[in-house]
């Protein structure tokens, strides 16, 4: 999603843009992990992200894809309005392609080699922007980045959604009751997932139901090995989920069926980019602000315990908000290039509260607007002025 809005915001600037996709779809963790609900970004009713993503729910809401209540939309509608969009703006579109090297003049990034179906490919530019969630190129240009809590390296559980059909919605019991007998089954042995309760929200159409109800501990996300774990493990829990709740509530789950889980595990946290400012829980939990603010949240700090059981949620001062300096998307380490989503440069306490979808769109339209800017005066994105950044944004709708 945040690799999406900022081509979608570069294209508008009037720069050129290439967008590399590994898949043959966009919209990242939100449609290829099946986390098709945006957390809240809303404060006294109003959006603290504006611009590209704004525009985005107003079109899955005319495509009946989105709903207001619960903030749900059909990823298969998603992936349709981005795709749209890019287009729509002049962007370019390389799909089944994935990152191999940097090519480097220096500390200058001065565009990247990728490996697609007839072979490698060669992508030059003045400015890249890292929007691989992982900080892949970034890593690969000599950026410094961290990994993991402090104590131990470890990292938030991945979880793999999924989506269930044919729920009797009338026969459904609260969640509360569902997560007693959850507990219980868990403390008898009877299920084995290491997570204190389940969380589902209710689907576009009658019978669905998209659950949260997976724990992964344990993995590194930049590891083919530990990703090939997590996924035969994640589809084990989704199994025996559903068996259960065929089991314990067969009113409502006698015939529910999965659908949907998405080609990939969903990933909360792998690398953190280092840049000129690193953004810390203390910034998320005093609500501060930045003279060259890029983006405003008030997401809490949410940590799914790396170990099992446990989430730890703390929350900014009620009804304020913090925002992201502009300094946390420019990377120590390399010139001609910006990092954007969750490798951005934070703790991994603050993480925790920057990784949901609409924060990491607003940051995207942030680095998208710096590339085509710093493109335009051939310059390197440190050497940008935040002002001018803060004033373009807001021509596009962005809220800073």
């Amino acid at each position: 999603m945040s690799g999406t809005a900022a081509a979608v915001a570069a294209a508008r600037c009037g720069a050129r843009v290439l967008l590399v996709e590994r898949y043959g779809f966009l919209g990242g963790t939100a449609t290829a992990s099946s986390v098709c609900v945006l957390m809240n970004f809303y404060l006294r009713g109003q959006p603290l992200v504006g611009g590209v993503l704004l525009e985005v729910i107003g079109r899955l809401r005319k495509l009946g894809g989105y709903d207001d209540e619960t903030r749900v939309f059909d990823p298969e509608l998603m992936k349709v309005v981005l795709e749209e969009l890019a287009l729509e703006d002049g962007v370019e579109l390389l799909y089944h392609a994935t990152f191999v090297d940097v090519v480097r003049r220096g500390r200058d990034v001065r565009g990247v080699v990728l490996r697609g179906k007839g072979g490698l490919q060669l992508a030059l530019s003045e400015v890249a922007v890292d929007a691989t969630g992982d900080g892949d190129v970034a890593v690969a240009a000599g950026c410094p980045f961290e990994k993991g809590r402090s104590a131990d390296g470890l990292t938030q559980p991945a979880t793999l959604m999924f989506v269930l059909a044919n729920v009797g919605e009338d026969a459904l019991p609260p969640l509360r009751e569902v997560n007693r007998a959850f507990a219980e089954a868990r403390r008898s042995g009877e299920l084995s997932i290491p997570r204190e309760g389940l969380i589902w929200f209710k689907g576009l159409g009658r019978g669905l139901l998209l659950f949260n109800a997976t724990r992964i501990t344990k993995i590194d996300g930049t590891s083919s090995a530990d990703l090939t774990r997590a996924e035969v493990e994640g589809r084990r829990q989704v199994m025996a989920v559903v068996s259960w709740l065929r089991r314990r509530f067969p009113e409502a789950f006698r015939d529910a069926v999965v659908i949907r889980s998405g080609p990939q595990v969903g990933i909360r946290e792998t690398r953190r980019v280092i840049g000129e400012y690193v953004l810390t829980e203390e910034d998320v939990l005093s609500a501060r602000k930045f003279p060259d603010a890029v983006c405003r949240a008030c997401y809490p700090v949410d940590i799914h315990s790396p170990l099992g059981e446990g989430t730890v949620l703390k929350y900014p001062p009620p009804g304020d908000y913090y925002e992201i300096p502009y300094r946390c998307l420019v990377p120590l380490g390399a010139e001609r290039l910006l990092v954007t989503g969750r490798c951005i440069s934070a703790t991994h306490e603050a993480l925790a509260a920057t990784r949901i979808i609409p924060t990491c769109f607003g940051l995207g339209q942030a680095a998208g607007v710096a590339a085509a800017l710093c493109a335009e005066m051939r310059a390197s994105p440190r050497q940008l002025s935040a002002s001018l950044l803060r004033e373009k944004l807001r021509e596009q709708g962005a809220v800073v």
